[in-house]
């Protein structure tokens, strides 16, 4: 029996796995009843596995292969969102107000089938299989946590994996280089003079002040020239608060926003050109404008032998018409770029064909992307530490 034929045969099991994780959606770093199924299945299947940071679950898989001796890790983000699912499934959220939205249920059944598949075959591969379980990556960045706690140390490469609504199911989405966008959160505060709604004369409107940089703000987002290649970069003002009556200017305003770009390096260049706005800002309003920056994920940067051998993995055990190249990067986030700078490895895309976006309440993945993301896991590792190098 080839690999992709005994997973097929597995298949309807971890649907089922996959519909009851569906049912006990959880919020970052809440994930108690997640973790604890996580780490009940994999004892039942022999694999050992430890908690770290209280709810994530760190399982390992040891060749028995004579060979090179690789450590390769395999994450699964197991977080949900504050969302109140409106699929009407069967297995809907019986969770009110959190909904596994993001497909992350996907991604935990995908990493639990290619332990199993790992752990059938593990006379086949040599080194280990690390499987991280990660908590709050919708939250504050459990991956940035997870390193700090040691789970890479001793890794030596890292793969993980997103379901795409937009690619048919099962379909494997290869992106070389820059994918997801680094991001930096910004609070800004806007402080005028208040005075009466009569008399503006007397005052420094601090609602306009916020309104026109709102405006200079919305305008970054666009194409750049950055070291010989095109990139885009998005800025988003997503809070607006000023004021409490309809006739009185107010002293002060708050804007709250985020900014994402194709890597840390074009990050700082974008931050220069808010605080440049902000100046522009202050000089035409008479404003004063503070600031407060935090750089948020890091982005996604693929390394060039991974992502190889994911598509070579990809082309092997699905076909060539399953692998697609992604050429455009997205501007969504993903902490799993924390991974990636200590780390080499490769995140891709899962096709799971769904009308409804990523965290809609709707959102009702095709359960056969997770076949195909299971022997992703698997063969990548059998390639890893199966003797085969590229």
């Amino acid at each position: 029996m080839t690999l992709k034929s005994e997973a097929e045969v597995l298949l309807d099991e971890f649907i089922s796995v996959r519909r009851h994780l569906h049912q006990i959606p959880e919020l970052g770093n809440e994930e108690y009843e997640t973790s604890d199924y996580i780490q009940k299945y994999l004892t039942s299947i022999n694999i050992p596995s430890t908690r770290v940071l209280t709810t994530g679950v760190i399982g390992t898989i040891q060749g028995k292969k004579n060979g090179i001796n690789r450590t390769i890790a395999l994450r699964s983000d197991i977080d949900a969102l504050p969302v109140e699912e409106k699929t009407g499934l069967t297995y809907a959220s019986t969770h009110p107000g959190k909904m596994h939205a993001c497909g992350h249920d996907m991604h935990m059944a995908s990493l639990l089938f290619a332990a199993k598949l790992l752990k059938m075959h593990e006379d086949d591969f040599s080194g280990t299989v690390k499987l991280i379980f990660q908590m709050d990556e919708e939250g504050e960045g459990g991956a940035e946590r997870l390193i700090q706690e040691g789970v890479l140390d001793d890794v030596d490469a890292v793969y993980g994996l997103h379901v795409n609504p937009a690619l048919p199911a099962g379909v494997i989405g290869i992106r070389y280089g820059r994918f997801y966008a680094s991001a930096g959160k910004f609070d800004i505060t806007v402080h005028g003079k208040g005075t009466h709604g009569a008399e503006p004369e007397n005052g420094i409107d601090a609602l306009y002040g916020a309104a026109v940089l709102a405006e200079k703000l919305k305008e970054l987002t666009g194409e750049y020239d950055f070291e010989g290649e095109k990139v885009r970069a998005v800025v988003s003002v997503g809070s607006f608060h000023a004021g409490t009556v309809r006739n009185i200017i107010p002293d002060t305003a708050e804007l709250s926003g985020i900014v994402r770009t194709p890597g840390v390096d074009f990050r700082e260049v974008m931050k220069q050109k808010i605080e440049e706005v902000i100046q522009l800002t202050e000089e035409k309003t008479a404003v004063n404008i503070d600031m407060n920056f935090v750089n948020g994920y890091p982005g996604v940067v693929n390394h060039d032998r991974e992502t190889v051998l994911a598509e070579k993995c990809a082309g092997e055990i699905l076909g060539e018409d399953s692998v697609v190249i992604l050429n455009e990067p997205t501007m969504t986030t993903e902490d799993f770029g924390y991974y990636l700078l200590k780390r080499p490895g490769c995140f891709y895309h899962v096709g799971v064909d769904c009308e409804y976006p990523l965290h809609s309440p709707y959102f009702n993945p095709d359960e056969r992307g997770i076949l195909s993301a299971a022997l992703m896991h698997a063969s990548i590792v059998l390639k890893e530490n199966g003797g085969e190098t590229l």
